[in-house]
């Protein structure tokens, strides 16, 4: 099993917990984790190679200098980390003979074992990906994407390389990114959705748990969806029952201060795991969460309002961060 992340020095942390999860709960797998670093130091470099090996597990660190060597146009990715985009040019980074790859953000958690993703059939598809609930219709018509069809959240992906050489899809992407400027709200995400719509496999929400699942129930999600169909009420509280992967969109995240999150304990557990386990967690974030959660015990009787108003906010909320 191949299982590829993307991070910069000051998420090596986050990149140690999540490791730390997938190793503990697939002890019996054979797994090697590629790593894209982004001037990760060698002293991180170091201890991740000694912690993953401990699991028995193999670590390839891939050194990615610039973004900018594998982008040909100007681009504009926001308050995000230009990190995220070397999703989009895994061919020229990872060695030849891998064909198939787990993709995960490093804000992500697995709680479970990763057989039945790995084994999903991808034969007709690039990628697997879970849905993004959330996506408005304004988000869609930008991209040209039909709005029966579901927009999807490129925070975990399980990616047919093989396929993906063979199409050249990286270059569909970009050049899908080019022809929109390089200013996309989401950047590769939503190039992705729009450039690869017919190639995407729906796999279940429980291999991408987010937010969207814990302020949201079935009833509003269905209709914040529409005219795109959703997955049955069944399978819904199935897979939100025991969700394998938690990926900590937003600003709720464990390691700051303050956070309310449901699974703050749980990553902190395997947070304590690691060497970085006496890394300071991110103050400055205590009245922001106070007012977090008043919002949402408020908003939990009002959720379309909630989404509405959420819908307005996010954009203003990146603008703010990408000054800051």
């Amino acid at each position: 099993m191949n299982i590829v992340y993307t991070v910069d020095n000051k998420f090596v942390p986050q990149l140690a917990t999540g490791i730390c999860s997938v190793c503990e709960n697939n002890k019996d797998v054979d797994i090697c984790f590629y790593v894209v670093s982004k001037g990760i130091t060698q002293t991180n470099k170091n201890k991740l190679k000694e912690f993953v090996e401990n699991y028995g597990k193999k670590i390839i660190i891939i050194e990615l200098s610039n973004v900018k060597d594998y982008i040909d146009f100007d681009f504009d990715t926001s308050s995000w980390n230009d990190i995220v985009l070397a999703r989009l040019f895994f061919d020229r980074l990872l060695p030849n003979d891998v064909d198939k790859i787990i993709y995960l953000d490093g804000d992500t958690m697995v709680r479970g074992s990763l057989k039945d993703l790995w084994s999903l059939n991808l034969d007709n598809y690039v990628i697997g990906a879970a849905v993004e609930p959330t996506a408005n219709k304004e988000r869609k018509q930008a991209i040209g994407l039909d709005l029966t069809k579901p927009y999807y959240n490129a925070g975990v992906l399980l990616i047919n390389m093989k396929k993906w050489k063979e199409m050249n899809a990286g270059n569909i992407v970009l050049n899908f990114y080019k022809e929109h400027q390089g200013r996309l709200f989401a950047n590769d995400q939503c190039a992705i959705n729009g450039s690869l719509k017919n190639y995407i496999l729906q796999i279940p929400i429980g291999y991408n748990f987010c937010n969207s699942y814990r302020f949201y129930n079935y009833k509003t999600l269905v209709k914040m969806m529409r005219p795109t169909k959703f997955i049955s009420k069944e399978e819904y509280v199935r897979q939100c029952n025991n969700p394998i992967i938690i990926h900590f969109l937003g600003e709720e995240r464990p390691w700051r201060v303050g956070n309310k999150h449901t699974y703050t304990q749980e990553y902190m557990s395997y947070w304590n795991k690691t060497p970085w386990a006496d890394t300071n967690l991110e103050l400055g974030w205590e009245n922001y969460f106070k007012l977090f959660n008043l919002f949402n015990s408020i908003m939990k009787f009002f959720p379309m309002l909630r989404y509405k108003i959420m819908d307005r906010l996010i954009p203003v909320m990146i603008k703010h961060r990408k000054k800051s």
